[in-house]
C-alpha cells in the first residue's frame, strides 16, 4: 500500500467508513466530504493522521486540507469506496441532511456555499486553460511586443480560443451545477446552450418583441453570465424529479427529459433569466462602486484579509462576483487585484519564516511552503503550517497585503484575464492594458512579498519541539 492509499484508509476510518460517506469531490489542495452524521467525527484525531495539514467544515462539507497531492488522494480514496461497494448519492445525502437537520439561515448559507464552491471549482481548468490564451495575446499582441499581429490568423485562433470558454460559460456552468445539484448534467447543458443560442442573442441585441408560450418575456444576451444558469439548474432540480416521478417508467426515458425542458422554457427564459441577469449587474455594480465608495483602500483591506476569507470559504462570493464583472467587462479592478497580491504574500510569509527560523528541517519546510505557494500556487500548506500554527507569520501575511494593496489601489491596477492560480503566474493577468498598468501590477505584488517577509522574520516565528514535530511529521508524509 503506497502513502496516498494508506492516508485515503486513515481518513475513511477517522470519518466514520464508508457508510458516513455520501458525496466526493477535491479542489486543489482539498479533499471535500460531504458526511451523513459529522458528529461522529473526531476532528482532533483527523488532524494527527500523516499528510492531513488541516481540517475545515463549512459549506456544509468535512474539508480535509491535503496539498498538491490531493488528486492522487481522491482517487486512492474513491478506490476504496468502490472496493467496499459503497455508491456515493448526493440524492441520499440531501434527504438525510434534511431528516438530521431543521431549516436554519445557517444551513441556508452553507447550502449557497457548496453549491456555489461544487459548481465553480471544477471549472478551473477551463478558466486557466483561456486565460492563458488571452495572456499570450496580450504579451505577445499588438498591445504589448507585437510578436503577433492584429488580424493574423495565429491572433483570430487564440483569440477565438480565449473568449469561448467565457462566451459559452453558460454552458460549462450547467454541466458543473448539473452535477453538484443533481439533475442531469447533459440537460443543464442543453439549458446554457438555449440561453447563448444565436437567435436569441439577435432578439436581445437588434430589441425584438419576444414571447414564450405567448408570455411576454424580457430577452437578454446571456453569454458571459453566472447566476441565470445556476438559479436555473437548481430549479430543473426539482422539475426533474416530478415528472420522473409522474411519467411511467415505460415512457420516461422520452417524454421526462422533453417535459422539463418543456417547463424550464418559461420559468428560466421568463423568470429566472431576467432575474439572474440583474443580479449579475447589481452585484457587478456593487464590486465596483466599492473602489468609487472606500477608494484605495478597497484593494487594501480585501488584500490583508483575502486569505482569511479562503480559510473561511467566504471568498466563493467575491470570486462569483468577480466571474460575473470579468465576464461582462472583460476586465476586473477590485478583488483580482487584491487576491494576486494576497497571495504572492503568502510566499512572503513563508520567505521570512524559513529566514526566522534557525533549525536545519525546520528551514527546509518553510522553504517547501515557499515554494508551494510561488511555484505551485497551493497556499494553504503555508497558511495552516506557518500563519494558524504559529499565529505571528500572520501579521506579516496582513500587512503585506494592507501596503501591496494600498500600492494597487492608488495607481487603479486592473487585471484583464483572469489566472484562478495562486503562482506567479498570476501576475500575467496584469498584462493586456497600459505598460505603466503592468509595472504597477508587479510592483503591488513586489511590496507585498517584501513587507511580509520583512515583518514575519522581524516578530520572528517561536516554536515548540511538539509543534516542529507535528508540522514535520505531517508535511513531509502529505508529498
Amino acid at each position: 500500500m503506497d502513502k496516498n492509499q494508506e492516508l485515503a484508509q486513515r481518513i475513511l476510518e477517522s470519518v466514520g467508513g464508508q457508510t458516513n460517506v455520501s458525496q466526493v469531490t477535491h479542489c486543489m489542495t482539498r479533499l471535500r466530504l460531504n458526511l451523513v452524521d459529522d458528529s461522529i467525527v473526531d476532528t482532533n484525531e483527523v488532524k494527527k493522521i500523516p499528510g492531513v495539514l488541516g481540517v475545515s467544515q463549512k459549506g456544509g462539507q468535512y474539508q480535509i486540507i491535503i496539498g498538491q497531492t490531493v488528486p492522487h488522494v481522491y482517487d486512492a480514496f474513491m478506490g476504496q469506496l468502490e472496493k467496499s461497494g459503497i455508491t456515493v448519492s448526493q440524492d441520499e445525502s440531501e434527504q438525510k441532511q434534511v431528516e438530521k437537520e431543521p431549516f436554519s439561515l445557517k444551513k441556508l448559507g452553507n447550502a449557497i456555499l457548496d453549491g456555489l464552491a461544487g459548481s465553480l471549482t471544477p471549472l478551473i481548468p477551463a478558466l486557466v486553460a483561456v486565460s492563458m490564451f488571452k495572456m499570450v495575446i496580450a504579451v505577445f499582441g499588438p498591445s504589448m511586443l507585437g510578436v503577433i499581429a492584429d488580424g493574423s490568423q495565429l491572433y483570430q485562433l487564440l483569440t477565438m480560443v480565449g473568449d469561448a470558454g467565457f462566451y459559452f460559460f453558460p454552458i460549462l456552468l450547467g454541466y458543473t451545477a448539473s452535477k453538484k445539484l443533481g439533475t442531469t448534467p447533459v440537460l443543464g447543458m442543453l439549458l446554457g446552450a438555449i440561453l447563448v443560442h444565436p437567435t436569441l442573442i439577435q432578439i436581445a441585441t437588434e430589441g425584438q418583441v419576444f414571447s414564450v408560450y405567448g408570455i411576454s418575456a424580457s430577452a437578454q444576451n446571456y453569454s458571459n453570465t453566472v447566476i441565470p444558469i445556476i438559479l436555473s439548474v437548481w430549479v430543473m432540480v426539482y422539475v426533474e424529479k416530478f415528472y420522473k416521478k409522474i411519467v411511467p417508467t415505460t415512457l420516461a426515458t422520452v417524454f421526462s427529459p422533453a417535459l422539463a425542458i418543456a417547463t424550464m422554457l418559461p420559468i428560466m427564459l421568463i423568470v429566472l433569466g431576467p432575474i439572474g441577469f440583474r443580479l449579475g449587474e447589481y452585484l457587478s455594480r456593487f464590486l465596483l462602486s466599492l473602489d468609487s465608495v472606500a477608494g484605495f483602500l478597497a484593494v487594501a483591506v480585501i488584500a490583508a484579509l483575502w486569505q482569511f476569507l479562503v480559510m473561511t470559504g467566504m471568498h466563493l462570493l467575491l470570486i462569483t462576483t468577480m466571474i460575473t464583472v470579468f465576464a461582462q467587462n472583460g476586465q476586473e479592478a477590485l478583488v483580482s487585484p487584491a487576491a494576486i497580491v494576497a497571495s504572492i504574500c503568502v510566499a512572503g510569509m513563508s520567505l521570512g519564516s524559513f529566514l526566522s527560523l534557525r533549525k536545519k528541517d525546520e528551514r527546509a519546510l518553510a522553504f517547501s511552503f515557499l515554494v508551494a505557494s510561488f511555484i505551485g500556487g497551493v497556499t494553504e500548506p503555508a497558511l495552516y503550517g506557518l500563519g494558524a500554527r504559529y499565529k505571528k507569520p500572520f501579521i506579516g501575511l496582513i500587512i503585506g497585503g494592507l501596503a501591496g494593496g494600498v500600492y494597487a489601489g492608488i495607481t487603479g491596477v486592473t487585471t484583464y484575464a483572469m489566472i484562478p492560480v495562486a503562482s506567479f503566474i498570476a501576475m500575467t493577468a496584469f498584462f493586456g492594458g497600459t505598460t505603466a498598468n503592468t509595472i504597477n501590477g508587479l510592483i503591488a505584488c513586489g511590496i507585498g512579498f517584501i513587507i511580509s517577509a520583512g515583518v514575519t522574520y522581524v516578530l520572528g516565528v517561536k516554536e515548540t519541539k511538539k509543534e516542529v514535530e507535528l508540522v514535520e511529521k505531517n508535511t513531509v508524509s502529505s508529498r
